[in-house]
């Protein structure tokens, strides 16, 4: 179970993250692009990256959908800048065992800093289709793949 404090801090980032979503709208010049979708929820964004020398350069996403989804994205973003696409990689796996491990997993031991705060969705599981949604869509826009990512 989350405790309290955990709780209300992520309560804290997700109101701040939806209100004033950083790296929101469209990068200028991007090279790798991908869309995304959540039916369930109606989230649907777009994920732009400028990709050089296997390095996220810069990053940015457009879309409207539930406030889980929209911080998840934002503070996704704020991470990627400048890390590696193997570190990126990483960190998408690191998330995705955060938010779908048991209850019971402490956060300490997954290690994520800022995402810990996302361990609270892994108490509803509907929500973690939108927490994951951006990072369904960065796989896709790393890798080219121009299906649209769809959580369900």
């Amino acid at each position: 179970m989350i405790n309290n404090e955990l709780a209300e801090l992520y309560q804290e980032v997700i109101l701040d993250h939806n209100k004033n979503p950083r790296n929101f709208g469209k990068l200028e010049h991007y090279n790798h692009y991908a869309k995304g979708n959540n039916p369930l929820c109606g989230d649907n964004m777009e994920l732009f990256l400028e990709i050089e020398n296997g390095i996220i350069k810069d990053i940015k996403f457009n879309g409207s959908g539930c406030a889980i989804s929209k911080a998840s994205a934002s503070v996704m973003t704020t991470l990627l800048k400048n890390k590696t696409i193997e570190e990126t990689k990483k960190l998408f796996n690191d998330f995705h065992n955060l938010v779908t491990s048991n209850v019971n997993t402490s956060y300490d031991d997954l290690n994520l800093g800022k995402l810990s705060v996302f361990c609270g969705v892994r108490e509803f599981p509907a929500r973690v289709k939108c927490a994951s949604l951006s990072w369904h869509t960065l796989l896709n826009a790393i890798d080219n793949v121009t299906e649209t990512a769809i959580t369900e």
